[in-house]
């Protein structure tokens, strides 16, 4: 399965109507956060693939918004709390980054630990049924400690390591971190999974697994 990644920037590649082209074929799109909705909407109608995503902390809540329509298609495509399972990969989500100011897509260590929580019977289901507990993991922020920032806002989540370690996906990917340097590191090993700093668009190839 090929998925193209997408989190914080709007790249223009992307936004065009070349990007069929120029991605070639595309089997799922994910939104790591800080995206405009109707770029998201763009790249999956253009692509013609499966969107899911989450929220990051500068998105603005769909109910604020003047088309109610939208808030519907965020429902549909909203990974936070939930697994879903695209052509037999499984994928989960969690959105937000940590609590900085009164944001509506700020979390604290306590929420995350709460939204993980939810979806443990989900992530069982996945093992018994499946074998496996989980493929992808999609988040605004990364984990603590691996490519977070030392400043309040950016600094990741404790929560998120024990949950590598607990349920080892393939891939987990983020966003957040902003990557203004060829030398920033953005692909790291931590036990069996590889996390991705995501920052603008990222293209992962991964078997999927019924």
């Amino acid at each position: 399965m090929h998925i193209l990644a997408l989190s914080d920037v709007v790249d223009e590649a992307v936004h065009a109507p070349t990007a069929r082209a120029r991605f070639g074929r595309v089997d799922l799109v994910l939104g790591c956060g800080d995206l405009p909705y109707d770029y998201l909407d763009f790249v999956a109608t253009e692509l013609s693939v499966p969107l899911y995503a989450v929220h990051g902390n500068h998105d603005v809540p769909p109910e604020m918004l003047d088309d109610p329509t939208i808030g519907d298609w965020w429902r549909g495509i909203d990974l936070h709390g939930r697994t879903v399972a695209v052509n037999g990969l499984l994928v989960a989500g969690l959105g937000g980054s940590r609590r900085y100011s009164d944001g509506p897509y700020q979390l604290t260590e306590g929420d995350m630990w709460l939204a993980m929580v939810g979806m443990i019977p989900s992530l069982l289901a996945n093992k018994l049924r499946r074998g496996r507990y989980l493929d992808v993991l999609v988040t605004h922020a990364p984990p603590r400690g691996i490519h977070d920032l030392p400043d309040h806002a950016h600094r990741g989540f404790g929560a998120l390591r024990w949950f590598l370690r607990a349920f080892r996906p393939r891939y987990h990917l983020h966003g957040h971190s902003h990557v203004y340097d060829a030398r920033t590191v953005t692909r790291t090993q931590y036990y069996d999974t590889i996390v991705l700093n995501t920052f603008g668009a990222r293209e992962i190839d991964i078997d999927a697994f019924k």
